[in-house]
Parts: structure tokens; C-alpha cells; sequence
């Protein structure tokens, strides 16, 4: 097998005409970062808040992305299809910055874990891996790694894991009827399940042991710190001179982490940024409809950073 299928797309002649297409015209210029983390944005499902991450993804440009699992729900897939359009967007926002010279890092996750037999391998420019090694323009090292290895639930109760995620379904579809009210009164996104969570006595002792057991893996693999995702929760603590970083999810509370141009890194809460609201859409970026303006130069090229297969 290939190592790189963008090869065979090449040889092929098959390289999608839009990922050359300019950017629709923005409102706002783009926000330039050294490092973005994003994960749990369960492509799929209903819950997923694509049209946000669509408008994030627009608003930043960055030299290294890192997807750190559940970008793509195949648990729900293989149940139910569903897969509008704002899904298909995300994959082509994110398949353009690859083209464009971001270097993309998918970690799969337990929701995406069918691809997880072919960490290793490119696809559109997108490295697939297990994990990762990122280490930031400050000299800290960080593991980056989705985080459920470190979920009792999941890693030796899965029956459990797909009984409290079908649970975790259900709170999702009343938080989507609740904001089509909340849409109907213009008033802006809120998410009830994260409100919910927050509040559940049980929720924030699971929260907690959580990340402490992902800390306490960072400090025996001799790493600075560690970012993770799986539990829809983002956060910046210290462990015992380790730092935890979790970006938080595209479901709930439509955040992301982003490391600037000195090594600080930072939560971007795209709701309360955005007041709950995505921009007027533009037109899609795989049609040559709307005015565009000219590709803006590439990034340098990132230092190179380990990735652990």
C-alpha cells in the first residue's frame, strides 16, 4: 500500500478543482496563529455545530492543526446516516488549509477509531497517527494525544461507554430543540447539555479523575505537558509542574486551542466571541460562485515535530 495517497490522487489527475479556488471575501481579517487544537466535532450528528467551525476555520490561518479524535463520529455513522452539507464544508475547510501549506495532524479517536488501522498514512494531506509530539515555539515539549486510553469507562467497560453515549444522545437532541427555540427568538447559541454537565456531581468527579490520570501519564513519559480532548471540556491546569490542555469540543461549547507566535497557549470560546452567531455564508468554497480575493502566501513551513505511530 502507498504511504502517500496524494500521490495516487496526482497521478490520477483527480485533485479537487475548489481546493485552488480563492477564499469567499471575509468581513474580518484572519486571525494568524503558530498552533490550533480542535477535536470532538462528531461529523455525523446531529449535535455537531459545523456551521461554527466553518466560521473559525475561515477566520484563522495557523502552520500546524492538529484534529485530536472524534472529528468524525463513526459510532453514530454506523447506526444512523446523516451527513448535511456544513459536514461536507468542514472537510473541505480543512482539506484546503492541508493544500495550502498547514501542516494537518489527525490523532483518531475512540468515535473515529476505524481509522486508527491506517495511522501512518497521508490522506490529502492530512497525517493520520496514533498520537503526537508537539513542541512549542517556547521549548516545551507536549503530548498530544486524544485522551480516551486514559477513560476507564471506555478502555475496559465499552458496553458502558456506548450505553452512557447513547444517554449523552438524547441530552443532545433536546439542547438542538432548545436552541431552535432560542433561534426562533433570536437570542444566540447556549448549550443546555454543557450547562447540565457542568452540574452533575458525578460528571465533574469523572471530569477530575480524568485529568489527572492524563496528567500523571505526561509526567511519567518525562513530557512538559499534555493536550487531549474526549471530554467535551476545555481547560488549562497545572498537575504538579505538568500542564493540561483540553480543547474542548464542537457539540457543547465550540472551542479550540491555539498556541500564539511565543509559545502561549490559549482557549478561543468561539460562542462567546461570536455572541452564538456564525457569519453571513459565503458561498461554497468547491463552486467558482461569490468574488474572491488572492490566496494569501503560505506560512513557513513548520519546525518538525515527532509523531508517534
Amino acid at each position: 500500500m502507498a504511504k502517500d495517497v496524494d500521490a495516487l490522487f496526482e497521478m490520477a489527475g483527480k485533485i479537487p478543482e475548489w481546493l485552488d479556488l480563492p477564499d469567499p471575501k471575509g468581513f474580518r481579517p484572519k486571525r494568524k496563529y503558530e498552533t490550533i487544537w480542535i477535536s470532538d466535532v462528531h461529523l455525523g450528528t446531529r449535535g455537531c455545530n459545523a456551521d461554527m467551525l466553518v466560521d473559525f476555520l475561515r477566520s484563522v490561518e495557523c502552520r500546524t492543526l492538529y484534529l485530536v479524535g472524534d472529528i468524525v463520529d463513526g459510532w453514530r455513522l454506523r447506526k444512523n446516516w446523516y451527513w448535511p452539507d456544513a459536514h461536507n464544508e468542514v472537510i473541505r475547510r480543512i482539506l484546503k488549509m492541508a493544500h495550502r501549506g498547514t501542516r494537518v495532524v489527525f490523532i483518531a479517536g475512540n468515535h473515529d477509531e476505524m481509522l486508527r488501522d491506517y495511522a501512518g498514512l497521508t490522506f490529502g494531506g492530512v497525517e493520520l497517527v496514533m498520537e503526537a509530539i508537539h513542541e512549542t515555539r517556547d521549548g516545551r515539549r507536549l503530548l498530544v494525544t486524544h485522551g480516551d486510553a486514559y477513560d476507564g469507562v471506555v478502555l475496559y467497560h465499552k458496553w458502558l461507554a456506548y450505553l452512557g453515549d447513547q444517554a449523552y444522545g438524547l441530552l443532545l437532541r433536546a439542547n438542538i430543540v432548545f436552541n431552535a427555540v432560542r433561534r426562533r427568538l433570536k437570542m444566540p447559541y447556549w448549550s443546555l447539555s454543557a450547562y447540565m454537565k457542568k452540574r452533575v456531581k458525578n460528571a465533574v468527579a469523572y471530569i477530575s479523575s480524568f485529568e489527572e490520570a492524563v496528567a500523571s501519564e505526561a509526567t511519567q513519559r518525562g513530557f512538559d505537558g499534555v493536550v487531549c480532548g474526549h471530554i467535551h471540556c476545555a481547560e488549562i491546569r497545572e498537575f504538579g509542574g505538568i500542564t493540561y490542555y483540553n480543547d474542548g469540543d464542537w457539540v457543547e461549547s465550540c472551542t479550540a486551542l491555539v498556541e500564539d507566535f511565543t509559545g502561549a497557549i490559549s482557549i478561543v470560546d468561539w460562542v462567546a466571541e461570536t455572541g452564538g452567531r456564525t457569519a453571513p455564508a459565503a458561498a461554497p468554497e468547491h463552486t467558482s460562485q461569490g468574488t474572491g480575493q488572492p490566496t494569501p502566501a503560505p506560512l513557513p513551513a513548520p519546525a518538525a515535530t515527532g509523531a508517534l505511530a
